[in-house]
């Protein structure tokens, strides 16, 4: 699976602490993962944290992103992470660690995945989240639900890779060779453009209440990423909801 794993990009968002960000990357350094990107870290941790012993050339080149949407936009499967004791209602299909880790491996022989870890003190906010597939479940008890991030990150790594060397790969259910072109997934940049469309088409329609503008923005992109939409289906979609924007004149913002 070592080939496997360059399709794995690992995403912390709003970390904060230099100490974990360091111990995110060396547990990504034990496990072979080798692409990190950060979002919007607070700086003088990520300065701080390129010292990191043994992980000092991954954080090098670590990518950094001012959004989740950028940050994901090449990968046709984002994952969320969250611990058992986390009491966010969350609006995404929630898979055990090892269901999750299962269907994280089957994607990863033929596309990019990330993987996506939230700030150290409020973990990934609905908004974040919103740009997920669905969320894995680090099992936690619930007494000590909480998890230092190297440690989330740790113990993630650890069950993608565990078993690969005596485990012959699979062929995915329904599968019986390399995905066609046709049957590829769409990518979470081209999602995500469609999911903007159709909110502008939305607005211009006058469905979309400016006060409840970003819950039913959120909504929308939750909405859209359950449909696994294949990346034809995205560009006969795009294309349908371009010519809606343009009779309704609603694509000047989102020229997509």
């Amino acid at each position: 699976m070592t080939g496997d794993l360059d399709n794995l990009r690992v995403v912390l968002v709003a970390a904060r602490n230099p100490l974990n960000i360091g111990a995110a990357a060396r547990a990504m350094s034990n496990f072979g993962v080798q692409h990190l990107r950060v979002v919007n870290p607070y700086e003088v941790a990520f300065r701080e944290a390129q010292s990191a012993v043994g992980a000092s050339g991954l954080l090098a080149k670590a990518k950094q992103y001012e959004s989740v949407a950028e940050a994901v936009e090449d990968c046709t499967l984002v994952v969320g992470t969250t611990v058992a004791g986390a009491r966010r209602d969350l609006q995404h299909r929630l898979h055990r660690l090892d269901e999750g880790a299962r269907a994280i491996k089957r994607q990863l022989k033929t596309a990019r995945v990330a993987l996506l870890f939230g700030s150290e003190r409020y973990g990934l906010s609905n908004r974040e989240l919103s740009h997920c597939h669905w969320v894995m479940r680090i099992p936690t008890r619930e007494e000590h639900g909480s998890m230092n991030l190297g440690q989330a990150v740790a113990v993630c790594l650890y069950e993608l890779v565990r078993g690969r060397k005596t485990a012959p790969a699979k062929t995915p259910p329904g599968r019986t060779g390399p995905v066609k072109k046709e049957t590829a997934s769409a990518t979470s940049g081209d999602v995500e453009r469609l999911t903007q469309l159709l909110f502008s088409v939305l607005g211009a329609s006058g469905y979309v209440h400016p006060r409840t503008a970003a819950g039913t923005e959120e909504k929308l992109r939750r909405l859209v990423r359950r449909m696994e939409l294949n990346a034809n289906d995205a560009v006969m979609w795009l294309g349908m909801l371009r010519q809606m924007a343009w009779k309704l004149g609603a694509n000047k913002e989102n020229d997509v």
